[in-house]
């Protein structure tokens, strides 16, 4: 009976290998290859970078001068009036003129008490962490695919393991009516195993919405790039050998959240040296040329010129000193200098979450690694009781209620087993997000 119990568990395992083999396997490596390419959250990441990058890109345009053209062309009609001082009177209707005007002026910012230099540079730091918050959400993004490909894994070993106890309870339901049939059972017994059957039928129906649904996120991850049905590998596949130094070393230097904060840091001390800036003289230099040219097509009195026409150039240099704007410049540096005080406190409070975020995720890592190994022992312990109970059942040496209690016994034991294997690699893939390493 134990070579038909394990036939059965082989055949049902090899059907169900058969029915996922015909939806196609999606790697891991391929989800998190389509989350980089196609995820919104990191393409969001990306534009904003990219604007940085632009506003960096032609910041040196701060440092070059300004020229405008200008130009108009006008044509004038005019009824005019004049009484001379020797009391003569001019008067002329329809008086017809034109003039043609242009110019080209240069404007050049020469010093502005270094201002335009640290907004150059503080530009150049909002770019770079425009990169840093790309790569902050990559790696959030591959943790998020992680934990969820891998929870399908879960679900669908907790389901593999609900079908192979209704392999059992099907067993309880035959063993329990052919006793019934020669008198040696009792119909409750019967009852019972159909009733423990018919939960199991169910909970395989929850369970394969609850993968549906999983699936359901996990393309969501990948803007719906996935195949409308497609299988996940079978194991969930846990680095055993980390070490907290490991997670540790360096970390201010590979935690992107933590670069992140300390870019704050740099860009709040680059608006310091902006605001100081404000107080010093600024220089200017303005150039311009100019042309007009008027035509009069009638002189009204001989002091009228027919034609007019001026050209000419100029330049010069202009300096202004700001002296009092109401304590403008005085409340802008505190409040830069508060900026400053306030980021130096962020980026420490996110280097304490980030230390305490790796020590608790090490703690749970450790935790799940011993219960790993428990109840890999366990879950053989439990077969094996599961069988002896089951043969002994069939003899006559065990009641219904112990067979029962050996099948929940195997059924939690599962439970444990891959509740185990799943918290093992959601703190393996926490300390690993937290060191930066899943971008590598």
């Amino acid at each position: 009976m134990k070579l038909n119990w394990a036939v059965c568990v082989l055949i049902l395992l090899s059907i169900i290998r058969t029915a996922d083999a015909q939806q196609e396997t999606i790697s891991l490596e391929q989800v998190i290859a389509l989350a980089l390419e196609k995820n919104y959250d990191i393409r969001v990441a990306d534009n904003l970078a990219s604007s940085a990058e632009t506003d960096s890109k032609y910041s040196v345009g701060a440092l070059l001068p300004v020229i405008n053209a200008n130009g108009s062309r006008v044509w004038n009609t005019n009824d005019q009036k004049q009484e001379l001082f020797n009391n003569t009177e001019v008067q002329r209707n329809g008086i017809k003129s034109n003039n043609l005007s242009g110019s080209v002026q240069l404007s050049w910012l020469l010093f502005d008490g270094t201002r335009m230099f640290a907004t150059r540079e503080r530009l150049a730091q909002l770019e770079a962490q425009g990169m840093l918050n790309v790569k902050n959400q990559m790696v959030n993004t591959i943790a998020e695919v992680v934990n969820n490909y891998y929870n399908i894994v879960r679900q669908k070993q907790q389901l593999n393991a609900i079908r192979e106890q209704m392999l059992v309870s099907e067993e309880r339901v035959r063993l329990a009516d052919r006793k019934l049939e020669v008198g040696t059972g009792a119909k409750p017994e019967l009852l019972q195993a159909k009733v423990d059957l018919n939960s199991q039928r169910t909970t395989v129906m929850l369970q394969e919405a609850i993968i549906v649904s999983l699936k359901e996120q996990l393309n969501g991850l990948v803007s719906m790039q996935l195949p409308r049905t497609f299988e996940v590998s079978d194991s969930i596949v846990i680095d055993l050998g980390l070490r907290r130094e490991d997670i540790f070393e360096n970390i201010e230097n590979t935690n992107f959240s933590l670069l992140s904060a300390k870019k704050d840091l740099d860009i709040a001390s680059l608006s310091l040296r902006e605001r100081k800036g404000e107080r010093y003289p600024f220089l200017n230099f303005t150039s311009s040329y100019n042309y007009s040219r008027t035509e009069n097509a009638v002189a009204i009195n001989s002091f009228t010129p027919l034609f007019n026409r001026n050209r000419g150039y100029n330049y010069g240099f202009t300096i202004s000193m700001p002296i009092m704007n109401g304590f403008i410049n005085r409340r802008n540096i505190q409040q830069a200098r508060i900026s400053i005080d306030r980021q130096q406190l962020l980026y420490e409070q996110e280097k304490t979450n980030v230390d305490v975020g790796v020590n608790n995720a090490f703690v749970n890592y450790e935790n799940a690694k011993r219960v790993l190994l428990i109840e890999e022992e366990n879950i053989l312990l439990a077969k094996e009781n599961l069988y002896i109970t089951l043969e002994s059942f069939k003899r006559g040496a065990y009641t219904f209620i112990e067979l029962r209690t050996a099948q929940q016994s195997l059924a939690e034991a599962y439970n444990r087993l891959i509740n185990a294997r799943y918290l093992a690699k959601l703190a393996e893939t926490e300390l690993l997000r937290l060191n930066g390493s899943l971008l590598k």
